[in-house]
């Protein structure tokens, strides 16, 4: 018998590519049109194959294969802080402009226009990641730069058209003469992280008529997001307290404002996307909102962020999964193919549960952002922090479950699944970690009773029908009742908000199957571990659960 050499190809499966994106999930699909965005169902089929094809999944691969460099001085000595990155970067940066993933909402408002961006920049999210930050950051200044009055911050207005623009224009140049242009963000100093209270870099007002309110800004960023963007919004402290600057990438008269680039951050993920430390050596800026009152107008930019975070975990988990129900509806051990072994399939089965509830709970959350009724409120201020720390968390685990589906191949960099596994600590991490999340949840909660209100009847009135749902509701509501251990007990507070309400929206899906798998592994009895609990209708759950995951899975 001839042995299997090396030109040998039997039983070998290569990563998915070719595909659509859109038209593959049912999950999203149903979702669009549950949160009010079937008009869109068009555009984002299109976005979908487009994403899908094989030369834009490579661009993603090549992205993060080739990180941006920092260029500290041009080749005569002439400080210029530049970047530059893999032209794949450009290539996938020019299709988000081109969808309006960083502003469409704000520059075409209508209903549904939240989540119709919501499902493209998650399936943008499984093709490459690094893109999304960028994107988010945009996406998050817009609204805080449009509520400043004509007239006051002048200079930061002006900005609005081109960032409603769907031109991508990556030029190092002035603003007068750009196309389109990127916003991002700093926040964090090296010697307070998250508690950016204990920021030091100050800003003292100078004149600059015509301009708002001009300052120079002294000190540094231990994390700058997007530092080749055209400006950040920034803290610093003011004569007023704690205050938020626009600061541009180049002053008004054209010339490089003094935000110097220390390094890029080497970091675990996210390769393809340039974060640095910076220093600011009288930096010119504007302030934006009200003297002293620079967390909470960053906070709106923050509130877009966190939503982001989790539709961006939504889309790993959902690549993930994809590339680990295609490896073992191909695979075959033992005499026959992995996906049809009873152990196999249900692990399968819990993380494709997984992977819709994700992007249920992130869909209906883009929804929520339309509206200030009070369960959209709730949904917006509660939770979505309490979203951003369970969704976040839970992917890590999942991703590496699938990564393991894949066996030996899986964690070789050959193929997606390493790539996938070193970005999903971002999203848990950035914008506010895990406790802080929580801390969140508890003070929405404390300060919106109205808002918390709504959403406790909410969650009452859709768990009727099931005993368990019920009980897992009553013990939420005892926990938050009990206001002296809340602290200690966050954690389980925002982890069980967000599960319910993950169930709460599953129970839109017809036949109630959806919904009765998630409230039996996870709120009945739950698990971090995948695989190891009842999704309540044993084979006949892991059939529907995998046939609305991924078509060729049957």
């Amino acid at each position: 018998m001839r042995q299997a050499g090396l030109d040998d190809a039997v039983n070998v499966v290569g990563p998915r590519s070719g595909y659509s994106l859109y038209d593959t999930d049912v999950a999203l699909q149903e979702a669009v049109a549950r949160e009010g965005a079937a008009h869109a169902q068009e555009a984002l089929r299109e976005h979908g194959a487009w994403l899908g094809r094989p030369e834009v999944m490579e661009a993603g691969r090549d992205a993060n294969a080739h990180p941006p460099q920092f260029i500290p001085v041009d080749p005569v000595g002439r400080r210029v802080d530049a970047l530059r990155f893999h032209p794949a970067w450009h290539f996938l940066m020019s299709g988000i402009f081109q969808r309006g993933l960083h502003c469409a909402p704000w520059s075409s408002p209508a209903p549904g226009a939240m989540a119709a961006r919501a499902a493209g920049y998650l399936m943008q999210g499984q093709v490459e990641a690094g893109t999304l930050c960028p994107t988010t950051m945009t996406f998050g200044a817009i609204p805080v730069l449009a509520k400043e009055p004509a007239g006051e911050v002048d200079f930061a207005r002006d900005w609005l058209a081109l960032l409603y623009s769907r031109c991508y224009d990556p030029a190092d140049a002035p603003v007068a003469s750009k196309r389109g242009v990127l916003v991002g963000m700093g926040m964090t100093e090296k010697q307070g992280g998250s508690d950016v209270r204990a920021n030091t870099t100050h800003a003292e007002p100078c004149a600059a008529p015509g301009r708002g309110r001009s300052y120079l800004l002294t000190g540094h960023k231990w994390f700058y997001s997007v530092p080749q963007s055209d400006a950040h919004l920034v803290l610093a402290q003011a004569g007023e307290g704690l205050s938020c600057f626009f600061v541009p990438r180049y002053r008004p008269d054209g010339r490089r404002n003094a935000v110097r680039i220390v390094r890029l951050k080497d970091k675990l993920g996210n390769r393809s996307n340039a974060s640095a430390e910076v220093e600011f050596c009288g930096a010119w800026g504007v302030m934006v909102g009200d003297p002293g009152r620079g967390v909470p107008t960053i906070l709106e930019m923050a509130s877009h962020t966190r939503l982001d975070c989790v539709l961006g975990s939504a889309a790993l988990l959902r690549q993930a999964t994809v590339q680990a129900l295609h490896f073992c509806s191909r695979r075959q051990a033992f005499g026959k193919l992995l996906i049809r072994q009873s152990l196999m399939r249900h692990l399968l089965a819990d993380l494709a549960l997984e992977s819709e509830a994700a992007t249920a709970l992130a869909m209906r959350l883009a929804r929520a952002f339309e509206s200030d009724a009070p369960l959209e409120r709730a949904l917006r201020r509660i939770v979505t922090p309490a979203a951003k720390y369970w969704v976040c968390k839970r992917a890590e685990a999942a991703i590496g479950e699938c990564m393991e589906a894949c066996g030996g191949n899986g964690y070789v960099e050959d193929g997606p699944m390493p790539r996938l596994y070193r970005e999903a600590p971002v999203n848990a991490i950035w914008e506010g970690a895990g406790n802080i999340m929580c801390l969140d949840v508890l003070r929405a909660m404390q300060r919106d009773p109205e808002a918390l209100e709504a959403l406790e009847e909410h969650l009452r009135d859709r768990g009727r029908g099931s005993d368990e749902f019920r009980a897992a509701w009553q013990a939420w509501v005892d926990l938050i009742a009990a206001r002296d251990e809340a602290e200690f007990k966050a954690r389980r507070i925002a982890g069980l908000t967000a599960a319910l309400v993950q169930a709460a929206v599953l129970m839109d899906i017809p036949g109630g199957m959806a919904a009765d798998a998630f409230i039996a592994a996870r709120l009945a009895q739950p698990s971090w571990l995948y695989g190891d609990s009842d999704t309540g209708h044993g084979e006949a759950a892991c059939a529907f659960l995998l046939a609305r995951a991924w078509p060729e899975s049957g």
